[in-house]
């Protein structure tokens, strides 16, 4: 669905954040991009949403150039941005004058979303608070039913209850031909929820594998004494160590999106080693 080859991006050209980024993303796939604040994970969601222009190498959604926004692409991507902007209308005004950009559009959908997210139907969006704004434009995301849904930082401004229902609906509209990639700072967000883990880390995509990958090489938990363990990356916490190991007995464990962020952003070579290392290794 998605194949960006040789990506070359900056804002400045004699200081890119992007030099040679290869990244393919395929249908079905819920794909959670991780990455330290100013690593270029907006930059990278713009570039696939044909919101920003690579000074080489290319982005392609089905065989398209997004950089040409041809309107076959845009009408099959909803990009939900950081820093929203939301007009002087209601929901439903909202989508008189916009869902027709999205010809899957369902405004049955549209107002059961808007429920499940305890959404004021006829409140006018501008003068709401920055979560039921953010609320409301998740809920018009979800009812374009468009092919690529990029999401970035959907739960800033969320309380704990519409962070919980928003991870509901988003496993719950995943078909085998919809890819949904979701952004984030806040880690922990993300679990139980993407089935592909994304880390951009030094401008480039240092893991791209899935969950089950993941656990099958690596595992998760909480010890005492580490010492004879094969420890690849620990941190200590309230209980004694967090520790992630090398998966030697086959068992699973759920991963812990937060310990291995920090293992991945603090460069550390094991770990990584071990995860881009093929299973029969």
């Amino acid at each position: 669905m998605i194949e960006i080859k040789d990506l070359h991006f900056g804002y400045q050209k004699n200081k890119l954040l992007f030099s040679g980024l290869n990244l393919k993303l395929t249908k079905g796939h819920i794909y959670g991009l991780l990455g330290k604040n100013g690593a270029g994970k907006s930059t990278l969601l713009k570039n696939i949403a044909g919101l920003a222009f690579p000074l080489k190498g290319s982005c392609a959604f089905n065989g398209m150039n997004v950089s040409d926004r041809p309107v076959s692409v845009l009408e099959d991507i909803y990009f939900l941005a950081e820093e929203l902007f939301v007009p002087d209308l209601t929901p439903a005004q909202f989508v008189a004058n916009t869902a027709y950009f999205y010809p899957n559009f369902s405004k049955a959908d549209f107002y059961q979303y808007l429920r499940a997210l305890d959404v004021d139907i006829d409140a006018v969006m501008n003068k709401q608070s920055y979560g039921q704004q953010k609320k409301a434009m998740i809920a018009f995301g979800l009812a374009t039913n468009t092919g690529l849904m990029i999401m970035d930082e959907p739960t800033n401004g969320l309380d704990i209850p519409s962070k919980v229902q928003f991870r509901k609906l988003i496993a719950s509209i995943l078909t085998e031909d919809r890819c949904i990639v979701i952004s984030t700072h806040q880690v922990r967000d993300l679990d139980s929820l993407i089935d592909t883990l994304l880390v951009l880390h030094g401008g480039e995509i240092v893991i791209n594998q899935s969950i089950d990958d993941v656990i099958e090489k690596i595992t998760f938990g909480s010890y005492s004494d580490t010492e004879d363990l094969p420890v690849l990356y620990e941190e200590n916490g309230p209980r004694g160590k967090n520790a992630i190991l090398k998966n030697t007995t086959g068992e699973y464990s759920k991963v812990d999106l937060e310990i291995l962020f920090n293992a991945i952003i603090a460069d550390n070579q094991p770990v990584l080693k071990t995860l881009n290392a093929s299973v029969n290794e």
